[in-house]
């Protein structure tokens, strides 16, 4: 049986530290001394008042652990326990967690504070009674602790950290007074913090040794109270710890203190000169106080933004993101502002070491102060910069080594890239814009027709794409969306998206947007070439298939190239009496019924009667002195789907290149006409020996410019034509989109002008070519007189050789 000195309280209660603290009784001595002075305080004790409730909930917490057993002796020693010991006891006990086989070790004084301040708002072990007055809602006591939102978010709790961005963070004080700093185990933190609240409660069936210890140890923590009180209220006295410490809270808010207060013209927090304090004070004072001046840029940004409807859905959430790390901010001041007021209620002494001070603030507010600077930061490179441009300007601070500063902005970046992942989405899959603070990087612009929908309706903002979406990306990206306007809008295509491309849409969350930049490369570079390649096939598909584009391409070649050799060649006999005639003169449907009779007359005939009826006659505008082969031309009419790639511009590149082929051809076909009149004309002439000199002199003159035309010819046909037809065609088959064989036509037609001297750059050589053809005319036209005049030489000739025959003939007769 135990003896009375066993039974004594100051036994108990050592015994008792030994237990919770598993030490000797050599090693607990400073924290019994700990433990009597708090019995011998006035607090109230914080554990819970239903003794059968705690009983209740330790009895389930030993079955959920299948410790049946131990729950049938507990019940059995608490009946025993019921009536001799200290009910706190059993709270000791439920909040413990003493036998649990899993120990959670904490790396940091810091960290240790940052897991007991939103669960008791306090992190010293003098706090047992919350005030009612205050506006937090903690967990439940009696609640299994759980890391709150705070630890898992960003400035607030869990930035309590030693993880900083420019170097380690000051060392913390030990927690009891004399003990080294080190990472404790949380088991020796919660037997630390438990042993002085059940030492305190145990008191409470005490009085006498209440009234003993009490007597022994002065009340310095009204002392420091009322010297604070009194630091405050005027400036004559020196100003105290304690006080500056209350203005730092609020300056933390953006509020000036009575000491601390913001200086407009040097843009920053100073302490009062007035103020009685030391150097280090001062400067701790000031450090702290950046945190305030920085509260307030983020703050000023925010409030102004926030009511500024045409700063879009990407800077609203940029500014939802602010306010977010802000609402985690205010988590700790408030946290800090509770600890302050229980203090003041409680009359705990400064001078112990759970009070809070400078240096306690500067340890807890290191993170949340490197926070708020890359917070400040962001909003100085932000100023003036909305939807993707902003977008890119948040991502800029991605691109550190620094993972804590990574992984805030990533954070952020997330919540501001949303809204532009939400617009690409509905961009890609349903072809739909809605953009109205124009934030996109695709634009659109409702003045354009149907009929140019495709060049000038949507096109990319380069200065809204943002710098994690490549150039490639973004183009991409308007091709598919524009595609489907097209196929909708001009095709007349109502295929629902979903047929088109084979791709599931993922759900349009913040998750999405982080996953975005974490694999740019792979996920999201998957998901856009497939709606590209879907999207731009079936495009394809249409053109071809529904509107013939290949087929109207080869018409294109055939007919105003003039691939169609019998035809071109016919046609030029049927036009011949017609365009030898003064321009003014001609009428359209006379030529026009010429044309159809070409085509009935030649292989055109077989042609689709699609190509054929677009098959056209044109005359150009008539200058004075003009014959119909001058303002004579074919025309192609197109309209719909092929009118994108078969442009204005394009068709006044075919009419240039067809009047040059046509007037080439001419030439060619006078220079048969030539040769045929040298042909048929050289037996009869040579009767008339005069005119065999000039007639060699035409024959020489002519084959030389035969000659040149078919080298020109052969140029033109082979070199210009032929070639770059191979190419463009080749191009044509390897699109994989619209843009691609727009491009590669466009580059067809520029190759041919070029080569065919109708660019800028060759008007001296086309200069020169004309007057070739012109002399190939006029020689034409010497010729012809020359025959004309030999002819008639020869027919008087005839005449006279005929008469004097006759007259020959008369004379004989008469004699």
């Amino acid at each position: 049986m135990a003896t009375p000195d066993q039974k004594s309280p100051n036994v108990l209660l050592q015994n008792l530290c030994c237990r919770i603290l598993g030490r000797s009784e050599a090693d607990v001595a400073q924290q019994f001394q700990y433990a009597v002075r708090v019995i011998g305080s006035n607090f109230a004790p914080t554990v819970e008042r239903d003794e059968f409730l705690v009983a209740e909930k330790i009895k389930k917490e030993l079955i959920r652990q299948r410790r049946e057993a131990d729950a049938a002796l507990f019940s059995e020693l608490h009946r025993k326990l019921h009536s001799q010991v200290c009910y706190s006891i059993l709270s000791v006990l439920l909040t413990s967690d003493i036998g649990m086989s899993k120990p959670f070790f904490v790396s940091s004084y810091a960290a240790l504070f940052a897991q007991a301040l939103p669960r008791d708002a306090h992190s010293t072990p003098y706090y047992y009674a919350r005030p009612q007055s205050l506006p937090l809602s903690y967990q439940d006591r009696s609640a299994p602790s759980a890391p709150s939102s705070g630890s898992m978010g960003s400035s607030g709790i869990s930035s309590v950290s030693l993880c900083g961005l420019s170097g380690p963070a000051p060392t913390p004080q030990p927690l009891l007074p004399g003990q080294s700093h080190q990472a404790p185990g949380i088991g020796d933190c919660l037997r630390q913090q438990l042993g002085s609240r059940l030492a305190w409660t145990l008191t409470a069936n005490q009085p006498s040794l209440q009234t003993t210890t009490s007597r022994g140890i002065p009340n310095t923590a009204r002392n420091v109270t009322r010297s604070r009180r009194e630091g405050d209220t005027g400036g004559t006295m020196e100003v105290t710890e304690a006080a500056l410490v209350r203005d730092i809270l609020y300056v933390f808010q953006g509020i000036d203190g009575k000491n601390i207060k913001m200086s407009n013209t040097e843009n920053c927090y100073k302490v009062e000169g007035k103020a009685n304090l030391s150097k280090s004070l001062r400067d701790t004072a000031v450090r702290l106080a950046e945190l305030g001046w920085l509260h307030n840029k983020i703050r000023k940004y925010t409030d102004q933004r926030s009511l500024d409807r045409s700063f879009g859905l990407v800077g609203q959430s940029f500014c939802a993101a602010l306010h977010q790390e802000l609402k985690e901010y205010y988590r700790l001041l408030s946290v800090l502002h509770s600890q302050l007021q229980l203090e003041d209620d409680q009359g705990v002494n400064l001078g112990l070491e759970s009070s809070l001070t400078l240096r306690r603030l500067l340890v807890w507010t290191y993170d949340p102060k490197i926070r708020l600077k890359t917070l400040a930061a962001l909003v100085d490179h932000c100023q003036g910069r909305k939807g993707g441009e902003l977008a890119s300007a948040v991502h800029a601070y991605t691109k550190t080594g620094d993972p804590y500063m990574r992984s805030l902005v990533q954070h952020i970046l997330s919540l501001v890239s949303h809204p532009i992942l939400s617009f690409l989405y509905r961009w890609i899959y349903d072809g739909e814009l809605e953009d109205t603070y124009h934030e996109f990087f695709v634009a659109s612009d409702p003045t354009v027709k149907t009929d140019r929908l495709w060049h000038d309706k949507y096109t990319l903002r380069k200065s809204m794409i943002p710098s994690f979406i490549t150039m490639d990306q973004s183009r991409k990206v308007l091709l598919i969306g524009k595609s489907i306007n097209f196929l909708h809008q001009v095709c007349h295509d109502q295929t629902p998206t979903a047929k088109m491309i084979a791709v599931t849409r993922s759900a349009e969350s913040p998750q999405d947007a982080a996953d975005l930049f974490t694999d740019l490369e792979n996920a999201f570079q998957g998901k856009i070439d497939a709606a590209y390649f879907e999207t731009s096939k079936y495009l394809l598909d249409v053109l071809n298939k529904k509107y013939s584009l290949l087929d109207h391409m080869q018409a294109m070649r055939r007919y105003l190239l003039l691939g169609q050799g019998d035809f071109i060649r016919h046609l030029m006999d049927l036009l011949k009496p017609e365009l030898v005639r003064p321009a003014t003169t001609l009428y359209q449907h006379n030529l026009t019924g010429i044309l159809e009779t070409a085509v009935r007359a030649t292989n055109a005939q077989f042609d689709s009667p699609e190509i054929l009826r677009r098959l056209d006659v044109r005359l150009l505008e008539v200058s004075p002195g003009d014959t119909g082969w001058d303002v004579f031309s074919l025309d192609y009419h197109v309209d719909g789907p092929i009118a994108t790639v078969f442009t204005r511009e394009c068709m006044s590149h075919y009419l240039r290149v067809f009047n040059f082929l046509w007037r080439a051809k001419r030439m060619e076909y006078i220079l048969t006409d030539i040769r045929k009149g040298h042909m048929c004309n050289a037996k009869l002439l040579r009767s008339v020996p005069e005119f065999s000199g000039v007639l060699h002199q035409c024959h020489i003159l002519a084959s030389e410019m035969v000659h040149f035309i078919h080298q020109m010819q052969y140029y033109i046909t082979f070199e210009v034509l032929e070639c770059s037809w191979d190419e463009l065609w080749n191009k044509v088959q390897r699109a994989q989109d619209l843009d691609h064989i727009i491009a590669a036509h466009e580059v067809f037609l520029d190759t041919i002008i070029s080569r065919c001297l109708l660019d800028s750059s060759s008007r001296a050589l086309l200069n020169q070519l004309r007057a070739v053809f012109d002399q190939i005319i006029e020689l034409q036209n010497a010729q012809d007189a020359i025959y004309r005049t030999a002819l008639e030489e020869l027919q008087r000739r005839l005449q006279f050789e005929e008469k004097k025959k006759q007259h020959e003939i008369e004379v004989w007769f008469l004699y």
